[in-house]
């Protein structure tokens, strides 16, 4: 067994970037991610060999060993030699649950590879395609482990033959994702292949694996495979002739690209900056002589060290002392330490250059997502993008008045270290509510506050609606407050992929209008009407300008649109997030007198435009609809099925995988609190499920009556939503 390097060993390897590899491991919840980084561990010599499998050694914190899943995303450093060859390894170990998909999602900005792990009998399923689709859009190229082989020998009892038969179909499935979700350059040039030893096999439980490579090279077949697995085999011999770090490090190392060359394709993808400068040739040469440009993806709080900063370094050297700009945010701060992952240890190590994942201390401001440089004014990378957001709520408080201000310290950091959790103080209320993807996110997240020793008092998990509009409406006029200022507005839906690219940042981080233009004009919309828009908001929604020859436009906008972001913020109807519409500001009549049409005039009066406008386009409530996969025994499909049916949910589709069956389908969130309870009262405890985001859609009108009240109640506002002519003014 190789034997772990010491530091000065490693930062020798490192200076050759052809010797680095940046890879995560990504899958569908369960399919044994983490039981295989445990044999890498373990061939590194950072945990003995007789742990690997069971000691999950990447899911430090307690509750991931308590409830056997990964919550957050594990770096770790490897060591490897093959041939003669030395590699040090970058591992990311990322979350399955989709719940903490985000954490999976900022990882991928760090690695250039990922090993995708998959379970050979139930396949290719919902989260490997998220993960997988997410993973080709930041162009990180990927390769197959097919886990869990004994499963087709002891469950389905296949023979060698109908093994490969079966494994040939799940590398064909795979294929199809790349098919589907690469981009065209990269569709055939990253599909997996056995010939090619893109694709490996083994158990994670029982440490061993195989590709074409290894096969040759040991001269072992899936023959021997099935007569380790006999009843006189010796499944330890496998794992001692063939062991899995072998296989899935030497994929990784033939397989994926070292930074420098990652870089040159993935970077014209993820940073928008002028590639031809001084500062872009660097970037895209992974130079470390340039200036320094980190994107950070993670930030840990050490409880002796304080804030961890981790992220990928494109460029440059980063070193102890050293002052950076923390870009996004125009503030600057001071290196105290660069670290690097040892193993799974943190260890200092005074400088860093460029295709590395440096840990640095001391950046207190820094936040997950921003870019860090020691030059001012560069381009920031492109914002990350999300595939689900916050659907869950509860309101919490200390049970103790007097602990109100270490609770918000708690959240804070909480926060910093997941950014896809919010905390929200309402005003009226002075309740804080948290927010997060999943009744799961929220109750890790209060599980996290109460080990810090903090008593909490915790609301009923609250569903998060959305507010949008199903018809267009005729311009309505609303006054400001001193009727001197006459604002038209009128709303329409706005198209669903406009709007999917504004909640992704696609649109709204625009600072080339003829591009934006460009866009707009090739989903249809009018070149004149495209350069009017005035804002993008985050949620989906943009308001235009329609107005033609009014005066003291430019100069009012920032008031008018001060009252669009209110009402998006807080819709009509329930006060909740709207989303999906389209705001065409087509009048203006304003006062000549500045001091007459200021803010505290037009932000009102665009503030009742758009509720006024917004009230007669036929506003309705949207929930959010969950997608659900249930694994369950052929005989119990029926009452699955009918627990969903009996939630509003629906089956869309039944599938068998080995001697389970999966049932697809989907069901609204609010019905899934006591989902566990029903589900396994219903099965006996033999149904396995997991649940992820998938779409907005609008509330039944048999609940609306009683759903809107409900909400506006608990936010101490009348039952009663407004009428359209509380905000409309007549001449």
């Amino acid at each position: 067994m190789v034997k772990y390097k010491s530091t000065e060993q490693v930062l020798k390897i490192i200076k050759d970037k052809s010797h680095i590899r940046n890879f995560g491991v990504i899958a569908h919840v369960d399919h044994g991610k983490t039981t295989m980084s445990d044999s890498l561990l373990a061939h590194s010599g950072i945990i003995s060999p007789s742990s690997a499998g069971t000691a999950l050694a990447l899911d430090y914190m307690k509750q991931e060993q308590e409830r056997g899943i990964t919550i957050v995303q594990a770096n770790i450093t490897l060591h490897y030699k093959q041939d003669d060859e030395e590699y040090v390894i970058n591992m990311i170990d990322t979350p399955g649950h989709i719940d903490f998909s985000g954490r999976v999602i900022r990882s991928l900005r760090a690695i250039d590879g990922a090993v995708v792990v998959c379970d050979a009998v139930e396949g290719i399923m919902t989260q490997t395609e998220t993960v997988t689709r997410m993973a080709l859009e930041e162009r990180v190229k990927p390769v197959l482990y097919i886990n869990k082989i004994d499963r087709l020998i002891k469950e389905l009892r296949l023979e060698p033959e109908e093994m490969q038969e079966k494994l040939a179909s799940v590398v064909s499935n795979f294929n199809s994702l790349i098919d589907t979700y690469a981009e065209p350059e990269y569709r055939e040039k990253w599909k997996v292949s056995i010939q090619d030893g893109s694709v490996s096999f083994g158990s994670a439980k029982d440490k061993w694996g195989i590709n074409i490579d290894i096969m040759n090279k040991k001269g072992v077949s899936f023959k021997d495979v099935f007569t380790a697995y006999s009843d006189d085999g010796n499944v330890e011999a496998l794992a001692e002739k063939v062991p899995l770090a072998a296989a899935i490090l030497g994929m990784v190392v033939k397989h994926h690209p070292p930074p420098h060359v990652a870089q040159k394709y993935r970077v014209p993808k993820i940073w928008k900056g002028d590639l031809d400068s001084d500062i872009g040739k660097a970037i895209l040469n992974c130079d470390e002589n340039g200036p320094a440009v980190m994107m950070i993806v993670n930030m840990q709080i050490d409880p002796a060290a304080g804030p961890v900063a981790i992220g990928r370094l494109f460029s440059g050297t980063l070193k102890d002392g050293q002052s950076v700009h923390l870009i996004d945010t125009h503030r600057e701060g001071r290196i105290q330490s660069v670290n690097f992952f040892m193993g799974n240890q943190r260890e200092m190590v005074g400088e860093l250059s460029a295709g590395n994942i440096p840990a640095l201390l001391g950046l207190g401001e820094a936040r997950a997502g921003q870019t860090l440089s020691t030059v001012k004014g560069i381009q920031v990378f492109e914002t990350i993008k999300y595939v689900s957001e916050p659907v869950v709520q509860m309101a919490i408080e200390p049970k103790h008045p007097k602990d109100l201000p270490r609770l918000i310290e708690i959240l804070r950091r909480l926060t910093i270290e997941d950014p896809n959790l919010v905390i929200k103080i309402n005003e009226e209320s002075g309740e804080t509510i948290m927010s997060g993807m999943g009744v799961l996110h929220l109750d890790i997240a209060t599980n996290q506050i109460k080990e810090s020793g903090l008593e909490l008092i915790t609301s009923e998990p609250l569903i998060n609606y959305r507010e949008t509009v199903s018809q267009p409406t005729e311009p309505i006029m609303a006054k400001s407050p001193n009727r001197h200022n006459k604002i038209f507005m009128r709303v329409e839906p706005l198209e669903p992929e406009i709007a999917e690219m504004c909640r992704t940042g696609e649109l709204g981080e625009m600072k080339d209008k003829k591009e934006m233009t460009k866009i707009l004009r090739e989903h249809g919309w009018d070149a004149d009407v495209a350069k009017k828009v005035m804002r993008f908001d985050s949620r989906g929604n943009i308001m235009i300008n329609g107005t033609k020859g009014v005066q003291f436009i430019d100069e009012s906008s920032d008031s008018i649109l001060s009252g669009f972001d209110d009402v998006m913020k807080e819709g009509p109807l329930a006060r909740e997030q709207m989303r999906d519409c389209k705001f065409i500001f087509t009048h203006f009549v304003p006062h000549e007198d500045t001091a007459h049409r200021g803010l505290s005039q037009l932000g009102p009066a665009s503030r009742r435009a758009c509720l006024g406008s917004t009230l007669l386009a036929n506003p309705v409530i949207l929930e959010p609809i969950l997608g659900i996969e249930v694994r369950v025994p052929q005989d119990l499909v029926g009452n699955v099925a009918s627990v969903l049916s009996g939630k509003r949910g629906k089956v869309l589709d039944m599938q068998q995988k080995g001697i389970l069956s999966i049932v697809i389908g989907e069901v609204p969130a609010s019905e899934t609190f006591d989902l566990s309870q029903v589900m396994r009262g219903q099965t006996a405890g033999k149904a396995i499920w997991n649940t992820f985001f998938k779409s907005w859609s609008p509330i039944p009108k048999s609940l609306v009556g009683e759903l809107v009240p409900e909400i506006r109640k608990r936010k101490g506002l009348s039952p009663e939503p407004p009428k359209a002519n509380e905000f409309i003014d007549k001449e």
